[in-house]
């Protein structure tokens, strides 16, 4: 007899606290459909703007198509390659490429020299691919650097090995007087080293 009263009083319980939710305001209150208008919000837009840095889901998919670097090359995306290098990449690559980085020189392995014939030779897409998903002992640094960010790193690489072998006969002469200009010291240099790759 207990046993069925305990039943009878939880189930009478329970019919109390249910019929205690209006389930009514819970599902007509007021809110914005997508896109309405939104009076006193900013732009007049219920919809609000993605934080800045927000990387939409198709955009990996997106730049990653082909090997060509997917933005105009300018100077400013090389800059931005260089600082972003110089905060990712250099403690074990060294601000050079050679691959004597801080990490390095306190005991970790040494990754490749940028300045080798294979990676001099490698694709752009190689060191996107590399920075999305890590080759050797080095992990991946998606979530750390947006894909913008590692084509910029991966131009300024191929910008890093582009200084090293440089020649004089490279320049336009309107780029060699301006080198000229500039330092002279540098144009001498310039034609020494041109010479000693030879």
């Amino acid at each position: 007899m207990s046993r069925l009263a305990g039943y009878l009083g939880l189930l009478v319980g329970l019919g109390i606290l249910l019929s205690g939710c209006d389930q009514e305001p819970m599902t007509n209150q007021p809110k914005f459909e997508t896109y309405e208008a939104a009076p006193r919000w900013p732009d007049n837009q219920s919809a609000r703007q993605p934080v800045a840095g927000t990387v939409p889901r198709d955009a990996p998919v997106e730049l990653t198509v082909s090997d060509n670097l997917p933005m105009p090359l300018t100077r400013e995306l090389l800059e931005r390659g260089q600082a972003q290098f110089n905060v990712y990449c250099s403690p074990c690559h060294a601000r050079t490429g050679y691959g004597n980085g801080m990490i390095v020189q306190r005991g970790f392995p040494a990754p490749p020299s940028f300045h080798t014939d294979r990676l001099r030779n490698a694709p752009l897409r190689h060191f996107y691919d590399v920075i999305t998903d890590g080759y050797g002992v080095m992990y991946s640094y998606a979530d750390r650097v947006p894909p913008q960010d590692r084509w910029a790193i991966a131009a300024y690489i191929q910008a890093l090995q582009l200084s090293q072998y440089a020649r004089l006969d490279d320049l336009t002469e309107e780029q060699r007087a301006q080198l000229d200009q500039d330092d002279p010291a540098a144009a001498g240099t310039a034609t020494s080293a041109e010479e000693g790759h030879q």
